[in-house]
């Protein structure tokens, strides 16, 4: 065996200098070459191995000439134990990644991976369900969808995702910020899941993409279901509008429906029964080639459509209200119900917006415009706004009076103009002379009723308001509704950590003050007299469609209020008179009909504020008093009660016109008494 390039152990070199590295045969370019024995060839493997001096000889150096060579690498033992050690951690740490990449391939990615390798050869389009309908209790529809087109993004088929959109700008002529915007808003979304990036697509732009399919791969046209709404801003509140499910939705719901990018009802109607107008998305199971083109439909599941919905609107009632609220140049808010069931014949709020608007996602710019408009569209004054009742409140008083035996309707009191109580003047608007029960009602005396509130308690007041459905929520099935406030000792203790003073009771008795109201609150008060002492608990879900016909939905029953007969009497008398002989609400007369009704002025501020706004050079319209007015129809069985609010109409009896259409409708097309829902 030949060694080349071996070290020369140190003994040797030294021999070496002093001449005796030479001999025999040997010269200065000779090299060293160690010839192991054939019979010590094993040795020679161990002794290197184990790092010893193996001693060679050889003709070339001479007998007993020895070459000493360290065959052990740099002379030190433990480097092989290093190297091995380092070798096996490195091991360790690759087989280790492996095994947390193969874990996340397998495991924590699998339904990605799985969904996106059938997409490689088939892919599975959900094709959405139509929301059901909504009709009117005659059967008229109010809500309904139409079909749009929605050109939507496949992003792991797009290589150029700017170049695509500035293309898609070029042609759709949208601009590329917006469809970034549209990417960018959908970004939780998986690649090989369509994203709508152009929602309600011309039919021209619909063609023009189609047309440059293949400059535009990845960009396909969806046909998709969107909500319709035929009468624009008619009944708006009332039904309400649609838009994507939002984070809090999404956790507040089990039903699978209810999923990211599902459209669900915000508000109003179409918030409150959205699971029975919610159907059942359908599939499309389409094979494509290898740029994503669709080749042929392997299977399809049709989508179900949503329940449809009959209300107990009356569209000829809405319609009316809201003409007669255009025509009077106000906007408020108006009700009426069928008193003797609660079903909601009609729910006004204006001003009112076009739910057509949030179809099938409204822009940034009409959403901030809507919110930041002063005149308040998006509130629903029918439900959330609480304004002082004003002298509507009377009649809740005339009420609480003589249940509590304070009064009989012949109690009279003298009116000058005003009465002093408390070492105070408190004025009425005008000088009545002697007036009783009835004549205080139909002229809307406050002296009279300024004595009742002096002859009071608070509490009471307060429990017979509350009875009749002041100050507490309707219940009715429509979501955000707000309570009014109706003050009581308690209440002044808990909100103010102050006591309650008689001179405060006097502004109530007026419907001032603390007292605060929702219109939708009056008309349950104004129903709940008119009815003999039944508090309806207003509804709009009439029926809903099954497989064999209408289904009538369940329907609250009237909760039965303790007003004794003398009292009704009493009570409607004055009604009757206020509307039918020389009272404030003389506008809503309809002959033949027996209306009944009462005013009311709300201050918003004092008459001394307005004149120092006013003074100022302000518009002081935004504080000029709103204007109520109660009423139902016929006096004896009534079969339409509610309430007109009319803001800043400064006067209530401005307001009466309005009920009067409303009732004028509803009589013109009921002329005999109208068959129940569900007889």
């Amino acid at each position: 065996m030949l060694l080349r390039g071996v070290h020369v152990d140190r003994h040797w070199s030294a021999r070496r200098k002093r001449g005796v590295s030479r001999g025999p045969g040997v010269g200065e370019r000779s090299r060293i070459r160690i010839r192991s024995r054939p019979r010590a060839r094993g040795a020679h493997r161990l002794a290197a191995a184990a790092g010893v001096l193996v001693a060679a000889r050889g003709p070339q150096l001479g007998a007993g000439v020895e070459a000493v060579v360290n065959l052990s690498p740099g002379g030190k033992r433990d480097g092989p134990g290093k190297l091995l050690l380092a070798g096996r951690i490195c091991v360790l740490i690759v087989f280790g990644l492996l095994g947390l990449g193969f874990w996340s391939l397998q495991v924590g990615q699998y339904e990605r991976l799985i969904a996106m390798a059938e997409n490689n050869h088939d892919r599975t389009i959900s094709l959405r369900a139509p929301r059901g309908a909504i009709v009117d209790r005659n059967g008229r529809v109010l809500v309904d969808n139409r079909y749009t087109f929605n050109i939507s993004m496949i992003r792991e088929q797009v290589t150029e995702l700017d170049r695509s959109l500035e293309l898609l700008g070029r042609v759709t002529g949208a601009s590329p910020e917006t469809l970034r915007a549209a990417v960018d808003d959908q970004r939780s979304v998986p690649a090989f899941r369509p994203i709508v990036v152009v929602r309600d697509a011309s039919l021209a732009q619909v063609a023009a993409v189609q047309a440059r399919a293949i400059e535009l791969p990845g960009v396909i046209v969806e046909h998709d279901p969107a909500r319709h709404y035929p009468g624009r801003e008619t009944a708006s509140h009332l039904f309400g509008y649609v838009g994507e499910a939002q984070e809090h939705q999404l956790a507040e719901t089990s039903d699978p429906r209810v999923a990211a990018g599902a459209v669900v009802g915000q508000s109003g109607i179409e918030q409150s029964y959205n699971l029975l107008l919610m159907g059942d998305n359908g599939t499309r199971r389409v094979a494509v080639n290898n740029v994503g083109r669709e080749i042929e439909t392997i299977g399809q599941v049709a989508p179900r459509q949503g329940r449809q919905l009959r209300l107990t609107i009356d569209l000829d009632v809405q319609q009316a209200a809201e003409e007669a609220f255009a025509s009077s140049g106000f906007e408020g808010a108006a009700v009426a119900l069928d008193p003797r069931s609660g079903e909601v014949l009609a729910l006004v709020s204006l001003p009112a917006y076009d739910p057509a608007a949030f179809v099938p996602r409204i822009d940034r710019d009409t959403w901030s415009t809507l919110n930041n408009d002063a005149r308040r569209p998006l509130q629903n004054r029918a439900l959330q706004g609480r304004y002082a009742p004003g002298s509507t409140f009377k009649v809740a008083m005339a009420v609480a009076a003589l249940e509590e035996g304070v009064i009989t309707p012949d109690f009279s009191v003298n009116c000058n103009g005003g009465a002093a109580f408390y070492q105070r003047f408190f004025r009425c608007h005008s000088r009545h002379g002697r007036v009783a029960l009835g004549e205080a009602l139909e002229k809307s005396c406050n002296t009279y009723f300024y004595t009742l509130g002096s002859r009071m308690d608070i509490d009471a007041i307060h429990r017979w308001a509350t009875a009749l459905g002041l100050g507490e929520p309707s219940g009715v099935d429509l979501p955000h509704e707000l309570p009014g406030l109706i003050p009581s000792r308690a209440w002044k203790r808990s909100a103010l950590n102050q006591p309650w003073y008689p001179g405060e009771t006097l502004s109530v008795a007026i419907g001032q003050g603390a007292v605060s109201v929702t219109p939708i609150s009056l008309a349950v008060m104004m129903s709940t007299v008119a009815s003999g002492g039944l508090r309806p608990t207003p509804h709009m879900l009439q029926a809903v469609r099954g497989t064999s016909g209408w289904d009538v939905a369940a329907q609250p029953e009237p909760a039965p209020v303790a007003l004794r007969p003398e009292t009704v009497a009493a009570v409607r008398d004055g009604l009757w008179m206020a509307v039918n002989r020389a009272g404030t609400a003389r506008r809503a007369r309809i002959e033949g009909r027996d209306v009944i009704g009462k005013t009311g002025t709300a201050q918003v501020i004092s008459l001394e504020g307005l004149a120092a706004v006013e003074a100022a050079g302000e518009d002081g319209q935004r504080f000029r008093d709103h204007g109520w007015f109660v009423f139902a129809a016929p006096r004896d069985e009534p079969r339409i009660a509610g309430v007109v609010f009319a803001e800043h109409s400064e006067h209530g009896y401005l307001a009466a016109p309005i009920a009067k259409r409303m009732m004028e409708t509803y009589f013109a097309k009921h002329a005999e008494p109208e068959r129940r829902s569900g007889d």
